[in-house]
Formats: structure tokens, C-alpha cells, sequence
């Protein structure tokens, strides 16, 4: 299998972990809002681990969630199978690091308030982050996604990126009780989904809500592309630009997937394999 069918397949690996791997769900979000976490407060706008943990216990911040501090985590991991040349521990990590950089573009990965279920809004992660992509994702531009760039402060740009989305919360929740409001009809069907019935909100009240959101999510979702496309550059090139036509592809054809990882002019436009 190549690489990004591999990729594609194993996108997925972290979250089949949160049932089975002790302190694996944390690693997903994290509760800024979360009163405990006001601890944060006094240590800066991107503390390291070691300082938020004198702050405010460690156990604290596994509890509402260490989303920024594990995506340099796993970016480390990803620098050092390219420096080892290693083809699976590059694929994990990569898959993993793209994972954990996706979710912290979803605003409702970083609230306490994760599914509404503070609001009486309970499903609207599912709703955001999986109903709309469904129904009108295709709609979406996606191809062209601003050029990937180096990241010199992967510790940062993860901050950064968590308070991004942090800061939609509120229209995620106003938007969805502005909607509901006014909606006249049933905005709950059942549809079958895997071989199941489930209930879902009726399209038409999706589509309202996506309008509501004024391109909200076709916004994290291009700007989680460049994401994730721009650290695995940065970890290739952090690892010393290794030559990686041996280990990923095996061949000319396959490499030309790969052809991003050898672009040594940062004003050229790496493509995401």
C-alpha cells in the first residue's frame, strides 16, 4: 500500500486509542475555559509543560487536557523516525501528528463544553465536526490551501492555533441556539448511518446553521491542511533533510509523492502528498 492510501487509513489510529490506551483522550482537546485550568493565567500565553505543571499539577492538566503540549510531542516523535529513516515510526507518527494537529483546529476540542452538554445543546460536536463536513464538504475549497511553510516554533504555533479555534466557541454555541429558535420544522431525522438508524439534523437546518457560521468550518478545515502539511515539512527539515527516496515509495513514481520532503527553497510550494 502506498503511503498516503497507509496514511489515509491509519488517519484514524488515535482516536481507536482512547479506550484502550491509558491518558490517550486527553491528548485530544483541551478545556481552556475549564475554571481549574485558570492556572494558566499567570504563566504565560504558551507555557511548557514544566512550567504549566508547577502551576497548576500535572494531574490537572491530564485531566482537562494537554491537546498544544502533544502535538510538539508528536512532532518530536516524527523528527526523530526521519532522522532513523525509519518507514513505519514516519507513517505512525506522521498520521498521529496530523491527527492531533486536526483536532485542535475543531473549536469545540477546546472547551469544556465539548458536545453543548453544559447548554442543553448536547451533539453539536458531532454536528460540527462531522454533519456538515459530510453534507457540504464537497462544496468546500480545499485544493488550493496556502503554501506550506516551516514552523520554527512548533511549541507556539500549537498555542496559537488552540486559541484560534478557542475563539469560535461562543458563535458555535450562539449560532446553533440562534438557529434552532427560529427553525419552524423538525430539525431532527432518522437516517441510516453504517448499517444502523441514527437521528440527525435534518439538512436543510445543517445547511442554515453552516450559512450561520459564515464559512467557519471551511475555514479550520483549509487551515488544518496547512497545518498538519507544514509540520511534517518542519519535522523533515528539523531532522536534517534526510533523503527519504529509499524509505518512502521505493521507487521514482511513488517518490514524486514525496517530492515536497526535497525542496530545499522555502519559497517554493511543498505539495502534501
Amino acid at each position: 500500500m502506498e503511503e498516503v492510501d497507509w496514511l489515509a487509513a491509519h488517519a484514524t489510529d488515535a482516536d481507536k486509542r482512547k479506550h484502550t490506551v491509558e491518558r490517550e483522550a486527553p491528548r485530544h482537546y483541551l478545556d481552556r475555559d475549564a475554571p481549574a485550568l485558570s492556572c494558566l493565567d499567570t504563566v504565560g500565553s504558551a507555557p511548557w509543560f514544566s512550567r504549566a505543571s508547577a502551576a497548576c499539577c500535572e494531574d490537572t492538566l491530564w485531566a482537562y487536557g494537554v491537546l498544544p503540549w502533544q502535538i510538539g510531542w508528536s512532532h518530536a516523535r516524527l523528527v526523530e523516525a526521519f532522522d532513523q529513516k525509519d518507514r513505519q515510526a514516519i507513517l505512525r507518527a506522521a498520521a498521529d501528528l496530523g491527527h492531533y494537529v486536526a483536532d485542535a483546529h475543531v473549536p469545540l476540542h477546546t472547551t469544556l463544553n465539548y458536545n453543548g452538554q453544559l447548554t442543553g445543546q448536547e451533539g453539536l460536536h458531532s454536528v460540527w465536526e462531522t454533519r456538515l463536513p459530510e453534507l457540504f464538504g464537497g462544496g468546500y475549497d480545499l485544493l488550493l490551501v496556502e503554501s506550506v511553510e516551516y514552523v520554527p516554533d512548533v511549541h507556539g504555533w500549537a498555542w496559537q492555533v488552540v486559541m484560534e479555534s478557542h475563539g469560535h466557541v461562543a458563535k458555535v454555541l450562539s449560532e446553533e441556539r440562534r438557529v434552532s429558535a427560529s427553525w419552524a420544522g423538525g430539525d431532527v431525522v432518522r437516517e441510516e448511518r453504517g448499517g444502523v438508524m441514527q437521528q440527525q439534523r435534518a439538512v436543510e437546518w445543517c445547511r442554515t446553521y453552516d450559512e450561520a457560521l459564515d464559512g467557519m468550518v471551511e475555514e479550520r478545515w483549509r487551515s488544518a491542511i496547512r497545518g498538519v502539511s507544514s509540520l511534517w515539512y518542519s519535522a523533515w527539515v528539523d531532522a536534517g533533510e534526510p533523503n527519504l527516496s529509499d524509505v518512502l515509495g521505493g521507487g521514482e513514481s511513488k517518490s514524486r509523492r514525496w517530492r515536497w520532503f526535497q525542496r530545499k527553497e522555502k519559497k517554493e510550494d511543498p505539495q502534501v502528498p
